[in-house]
């Protein structure tokens, strides 16, 4: 038994209402079950219960066992002075308040039904499935999970613009500098995105804009401070931006001390940072003011064009400094530039509009249902188990959910494991 599915019960009144007694036999009315706290003190504010001939106003506490009252101290914290009923599963000592006031206490095993109890043990019996509902999922209403989905995108999208906004704090505000860092990191995709990232913090902004009418110059700065220009290449493209790269960090006091060290092992070779790094510079140069041109995209056309950028015209023969390949023009493919939207463009996008107290909540389910889901093992698996992502925001939402519900087993916190709890057998 779980403390959070006492708090459900309460919640959701999953409980035999009729003749809801005290254990001291007082008739019990829930006129009010209160606001659910997440936080510190008690588990429900401002509950408004009838006792007997008595109606109370105030707080409510849930455990498992009565005694938790005096395991966890509550007699001697104010915090509790307020609370009107102790409501458990197991009814085991009579508690009072700091005053020395007895508070009523009701044994909930008494009034739940075997139904429910019977969902709840099917739900949490086994360790072994890869999320808890799996058994269940294929039966859960088309409605119930997609508006559940939707929620929990827009709720990992918050999270995204918490993050989004302590990158714009320590970018003094410039949202030009905090786009460029986002995109450097996606441009390292997962292998050398941090790397990428630490490469993008390693220099002002400013020194972008300096430079972005050259494009050696751009490709020379991203390049050196990668540590990609400390090899023995006597190739006249390498030793001109080496050259470049010694005269940018004399003249703005480069230090590449703090930039991870950058992997090509196991990456196929258009996503080598060489390559990557190249298109980034690239992107930079062909366009002056890239966070103003997202900022008024407002369709799949419009990103597409503006992030169909190239490498310089060294790597159409190479992947690296020393081996050249087949000659080939290497543009940013239309699945990276879905995966740039997905997780930089959209939330940076959001977090903009947020801060303008616009909401485009609507614009970005819109743009969202144009990108094709993402293909990885969560959402293959759940797939696997019922069609549920069509598109780049089912798959988000889809991790999302795995990741902050499923993984931690708060089940009761889920519009589907709810479902299941309710389900009629």
């Amino acid at each position: 038994m779980q403390e959070d599915f006492l708090h459900y019960l309460w919640k959701h009144k999953k409980i035999i209402t009729t003749n809801l007694k005290t254990t001291k036999g007082n008739i019990i009315t829930i006129n009010k079950v209160g606001e659910h706290n997440h936080n510190a003190g008690p588990d429900f504010f401002n509950a408004q219960v009838s006792i007997g001939e008595q109606s109370w106003a105030g707080n409510l506490e849930i455990h498992i066992k009565s005694s938790d009252w005096y395991l966890h101290n509550h007699e001697t914290d104010s915090n509790y002075d307020n609370v009107i009923l102790h409501v458990v599963w197991e009814h085991d000592t009579e508690i009072f308040r700091k005053d020395n006031t007895e508070i009523s206490t009701l044994e909930l095993k008494h009034y739940v039904t075997q139904e429910a109890l019977s969902n709840y043990q099917k739900l949490f019996s086994s360790t072994q499935k890869w999320i808890n509902c799996e058994n269940d999922f294929v039966s859960i209403p088309e409605f119930t999970i997609s508006n559940w989905l939707e929620r929990l995108y827009f709720e990992r999208l918050e999270r995204k613009a918490n993050d989004i906004a302590t990158v714009l704090k320590q970018s003094t505000n410039n949202w030009e500098a905090v786009l460029f860092k986002m995109l450097s990191k996606n441009f390292g995709l997962k292998v050398n995105g941090e790397a990428f990232a630490s490469v993008a913090n390693s220099f002002d902004f400013s020194i972008i804009r300096k430079q972005q009418s050259k494009l050696s110059s751009l490709e020379a700065l991203v390049f050196g401070q990668a540590g990609l220009l400390e090899d023995d290449c006597q190739k006249v493209y390498y030793l001109e931006l080496e050259k470049e790269y010694q005269f940018l960090k004399q003249k703005f006091g480069l230090s590449s001390q703090n930039v991870t060290p950058l992997q090509f092992f196991r990456l196929r070779p258009p996503n080598f940072p060489t390559i990557r790094l190249s298109q980034l510079a690239n992107m930079y140069h062909v366009h002056q003011n890239v966070f103003s041109k997202v900022i008024e995209a407002k369709n799949l056309d419009d990103f597409y064009k503006l992030f169909t950028v190239e490498t310089s015209k060294f790597w159409e023969t190479h992947y690296t400094f020393n081996k050249e390949s087949k000659a080939l023009k290497k543009k940013l493919t239309k699945s990276f530039i879905d995966l740039l939207l997905i997780n930089t463009i959209i939330p940076l996008k959001f977090s903009y509009a947020k801060q303008l107290g616009k909401s485009i909540d609507e614009e970005i389910i819109q743009l969202l249902h144009q990108i094709a889901s993402e293909k990885n093992s969560i959402v293959n698996t759940f797939n696997s188990l019922k069609k549920v992502s069509k598109s780049a925001l089912e798959s988000q939402a889809l991790l999302q959910l795995k990741t902050e519900y499923c993984d931690k087993n708060k089940c009761l916190q889920c519009a589907i494991g709810n479902s299941v709890l309710n389900k009629a057998h």
